[in-house]
């Protein structure tokens, strides 16, 4: 009998992993989930959209497994979670349509950044968010929202983020649908940014070089310049901390999960970095 593919929604803190890809030194995403769904009774490995580097959270990653024969993925819905840790858990198992792959089958992404621009970061938030003045390079700097927010968006568009992403990555035009900074209240702000992909690090160096631009460690000149042609420049790659895979993005035809799951996700905590802040969401003007 053949084994049933399955696509899984999950979610994790990265704090305490060493990244998603499972690696010699241990305690990865991975590494913990395999390690789940075997006590599960699947002890096959998973195909992620994506990999996300140490300390980085996701509030959807989505994974591709083959499940044992009469093995069905409401079963699995039900044997995963108990032996998963505190710090990852299982959104939706869903058989997917012939076809699917969590990687290859993905239309595009959205990450989201936070920032502490103002105020100080609560108790709730302080893991999960970028502080600029713990930088040294940006300490002592005034940061206005509406400079961040319009350096943020010069670099929506089909481009070559050569200057942006680690040289591993593979250099090829990419494009990044839109970039937006959103107040989220008590000094809390949120970059949102969605495009068909993004090289490693790219979102971090994005921000961070964003963020030194918008202080005056970096010329307007070398940042525009690094956008429109790719030039080097001696960017900031922004703490892991901050960074969030918000969703993975599919074509209707091949998600294997609905509207609604998208709006409400169901089993995800209601506690930072997922849930945000009550205060009003207001996108800051560029």
């Amino acid at each position: 009998m053949k084994r049933t593919p399955a696509a899984l929604w999950i979610w994790y803190r990265g704090t305490d992993f060493r990244g998603f890809q499972r690696q010699p030194e241990g305690n990865t995403v991975q590494e913990a989930l395999e390690d789940a769904m075997k006590k599960a009774g699947v002890p096959y490995p998973i195909m992620p959209a994506g990999r996300t580097d140490r300390g980085v959270h996701a509030r959807m990653q989505v994974a591709s497994v083959r499940l044992p024969p009469c093995y069905t993925s409401e079963m699995l819905s039900e044997r995963l979670p108990p032996h998963l840790p505190p710090d990852l858990g299982l959104c939706v198992a869903r058989r997917p349509v012939p076809g699917f792959h969590a990687q290859w089958s993905a239309a595009g992404k959205e990450y989201r950044y936070r920032i502490q621009l103002g105020g100080t970061a609560s108790a709730a938030w302080l893991p999960y968010v970028m502080e600029p003045h713990t930088e040294p390079r940006l300490e002592g700097s005034v940061l206005k929202p509406e400079r961040v927010a319009e350096l943020l968006g010069a670099a929506v568009g089909r481009r070559d983020f050569h200057a942006f992403h680690e040289h591993s990555s593979l250099r090829k035009p990419r494009t990044l649908e839109s970039s937006t900074l959103h107040e989220l209240g008590g000094g809390l702000f949120e970059v949102r940014l969605k495009g068909d992909g993004f090289g490693r690090y790219q979102v971090r160096y994005l921000v961070g070089s964003a963020l030194l631009t918008a202080a005056g460690a970096l010329s307007e000149e070398h940042y525009r310049a690094a956008l429109d042609s790719g030039t080097t420049i001696p960017g900031l790659k922004a703490p892991a901390k901050g960074l969030l895979l918000w969703e993975v993005r599919y074509p209707a035809e091949l998600d294997p999960f609905t509207p609604e799951e998208r709006a409400r996700v169901p089993g995800l905590p209601q506690t930072p970095p997922f849930a945000l802040p009550s205060e009003p969401d207001t996108e800051a003007a560029a």
